[in-house]
């Protein structure tokens, strides 16, 4: 089986996230997308205190309609930092015979040798880096981490980096949905409509719940 790994604060969840997770689904043929919130991200707080009980519901709501979803509070029940890395890992323990497919944003992947351990990533699952707007990734070889490169080879007929492990690094053209969270929190903060931002569902729980009143940014 092929698992599609998309972890976040999702602070809220919204629809650029959604569309990232179905075009890695039908572009690489994944089984499953397996969203994941993060407890407690390494590198931002959680603007606004959110709990994470209330991030969980609104990917479950946000990927309902959808059984290629799955939803998993696993960071939420080991606690502590949300480290990919140990994410990544008791996954390949409790799917050994399964690739995993690690879908990470093209901003993120320019940082990613400031992540814990970061070079293990790459031996645990294969890497789709996601262009997003106001950042995109020209050549995958010279965004790869300087102390990394001798263990990847760049596959011009596939047009990816291949790792000595078997894995390898994908780059992702899709749809760019110019859609953050941060601009989500700052419309329900001023009473703006956030409709068509986010699935209806969410929508909704973030108007009953009064989610991110007097938060900025």
């Amino acid at each position: 089986m092929r698992i599609g790994i998309l972890g976040g604060t999702f602070n809220p969840i919204h629809n650029a996230h959604l569309r990232i997770a179905e075009e890695a689904r039908d572009l690489f043929g994944l089984d499953r997308v397996l969203f994941i919130p993060a407890w407690t991200p390494p590198h931002k707080p959680t603007v606004g205190e959110l709990s994470f009980a209330d991030r969980l519901t609104m990917v479950r709501l946000a990927t309902a309609d959808n059984s290629a979803f799955e939803v998993s509070d696993m960071e939420g029940a080991r606690g502590g930092r949300s480290y990919s890395v140990d994410t990544l890992r008791e996954l390949k323990g409790r799917f050994p015979q399964d690739e995993l497919f690690f879908i990470v944003g093209a901003d993120s992947f320019h940082d990613i040798s400031n992540w814990h351990r970061y070079e293990e990533i790459f031996r645990l699952a294969h890497v789709i880096c996601v262009q997003r707007p106001g950042s995109t990734i020209d050549s995958l070889a010279k965004a790869l981490p300087v102390a990394l490169t001798c263990e990847f080879c760049y596959d011009p007929a596939a047009r990816c980096l291949n790792h000595h492990s078997g894995h390898a690094v994908h780059a992702l053209d899709g749809v760019l949905l110019d859609i953050s969270s941060s601009h989500i929190r700052e419309l329900a903060a001023a009473g703006r409509s956030i409709r068509y931002l986010l699935p209806e569902a969410v929508e909704h729980y973030i108007k009953e719940k009064r989610l991110y009143i007097d938060v900025r940014t």
